[in-house]
């Protein structure tokens, strides 16, 4: 899912190839589409579109998937939904 972005290469998200067995859980819970399977494993195909909710590594049975839920795109993204762009890039926390 290629439209939702705030800034290119901020995420936290991390992932070792070597760990993953390829599984498909990654890509079953990701609600925007961030991993496909290529061979055997799992890559990261879409890495500036995850919003670091969480979802790949809490339900990554061998622990190949890592990010810091809660910051960076996803809160920006949810509070352009809730208070719109102009509140949400204000930069003040108290008012977002």
């Amino acid at each position: 899912m290629k439209i939702f972005r705030y800034l290119p290469g901020v995420s936290t998200l991390k992932f070792d190839p070597d760990l993953c067995t390829g599984c498909g859980t990654c890509m079953q819970v990701c609600p925007h589409g961030v991993f496909i399977r290529e061979s055997k494993k799992v890559e990261i195909d879409d890495f500036d579109g995850c919003m670091e909710c969480g979802a790949c590594a809490l339900n990554c049975p061998e622990s190949a998937i890592t990010v810091n839920p809660g910051v960076g795109c996803a809160s920006y993204i949810i509070k352009t939904w809730v208070k719109g762009k102009d509140a949400a890039a204000c930069g003040d926390i108290e008012c977002c």
